[in-house]
């Protein structure tokens, strides 16, 4: 009975030691079933999105619709380092972080989801600086997991966006995310945000309630002071890539109604001196000294344009005397060539008159000894 006893007590321990370590054993079914939930969006584990919430069964949105977003993103340690609330943006449109921007496109209404986004679709090599709030600084090659929820999206609706305030915030929007990628050396990204930045800004389109006719005089001066600013730095990124002649169209947006606009002056001199151009280059380099006198970058660029100038002009009286002394070096050499051939014509000539003369002599001498 004893042993009966001890053999029952100790199955009874066994069986409870075998579900305690049960309960504290992981789910499997529960992580393959986390598993089958996370989309691998590139196949190479670089961006995911593992869904918290499903959302409503219905369309996606797509190239520009209007996306309201609520979303936190955090660093490997737990460090909150980006934070919206009813976050407005247009999806595809670079407005916030490549990796979140693309997981948005395969996002319902309502959904919710973790999305881990790698430094290369993150802010990369880079980093994000944080001036306003230091904490939240981004380093170099951090990997960056978002909470993200797609509250609702809708397409742009011209009535809403073409308002007043609506043209003002969303235009300074995208201008301000232009600057964001050209200080990231993102030339073509900043140039596609600056002209949607203008289509806000600059558009003359559309219903009369919210064309630019329809606004009041301070109104149209504060979007064309807003335009200016646009136009400036769109110039500035076609001339990174190089664009020079569609850099100078821009300018020539901003001098038409500002023709003393320093900036644009100084900008429209570099791409004439990009183009080769350099006396036009110092033309509107002595135009933004004399506005600006105490700008010593003017006087800078001007002192190193009239020193090229000077320098190209000594070449090019190098290359002049060089080419004149070719060309004087060519006529001795024809002048010579010609004298040789005057001379070669003449020879059988003389040969001819010689043998003729020798003839003539021997004739003569041998009636003189016959006679």
């Amino acid at each position: 009975m004893d042993q009966d006893k001890s053999s029952s007590n100790s199955s009874f321990e066994d069986l409870t030691s075998t579900a305690a370590e049960l309960e504290k054993m992981p789910d499997k079914s529960e992580e393959k079933s986390q598993e089958e939930d996370v989309m691998d969006i590139l196949g190479n584990g670089q961006l995911t999105k593992r869904m918290l919430v499903r959302g409503k069964d219905d369309q996606k949105p797509l190239t520009g619709d209007v996306c309201r977003i609520t979303f936190e993103g955090r660093l490997e340690d737990g460090t909150l380092v980006e934070k919206e609330e009813d976050f407005l943006i247009n999806v595809s449109e670079h407005e916030v972080c490549q990796g979140l921007d693309m997981t948005l496109a395969l996002m319902h209404p309502g959904e919710k989801a973790v999305v881990v986004v790698n430094p290369r679709f993150a802010y990369g090599s880079l980093g994000l600086k944080n001036d306003k709030d230091p904490s939240r600084n981004i380093p170099p090659d951090s990997t960056i997991t978002y909470t993200v929820e797609l509250i609702s999206f809708e397409p742009e609706d011209e009535s809403q966006t073409k308002t007043f305030e609506n043209r003002k915030k969303i235009g300074t929007r995208k201008r301000e995310r232009g600057n964001f990628w050209y200080n990231r050396s993102e030339y073509n990204i900043a140039i596609q945000l600056y002209r949607r930045a203008l289509e806000y800004l600059d558009d003359s389109e559309g219903s009369p309630e919210t064309s630019l006719e329809s606004f009041t005089t301070s109104q149209l001066q504060e979007l064309l002071e807003l335009r200016i600013f646009v136009y400036n730095n769109l110039a500035a990124a076609q001339t990174k890539i190089q664009a020079y002649d569609t850099a100078l169209k821009s300018i020539e947006n901003v001098l038409r109604v500002q023709p003393d606009n320093v900036k644009a002056l100084y900008r429209r001199g570099k791409i004439l001196e990009a183009q080769g151009d350099t006396n036009g280059a110092i033309s509107v380099f002595q135009r933004a000294a004399t506005l600006d006198p105490d700008n010593k970058s003017f006087q800078t660029e001007l002192g190193k344009l009239i020193l090229k100038r000077s320098r190209e002009a000594r070449n090019e009286k190098d290359l002049y005397q060089k080419m004149l002394g070719h060309a004087q070096k060519l006529e001795q050499k024809d002048k010579r060539k010609a004298d040789t051939c005057t001379v070669a014509n003449w020879r059988p000539w003389g040969l001819l008159l010689g043998t003729v003369l020798v003839g003539v002599a021997g004739v003569a001498m041998y009636r003189y000894k016959n006679f």
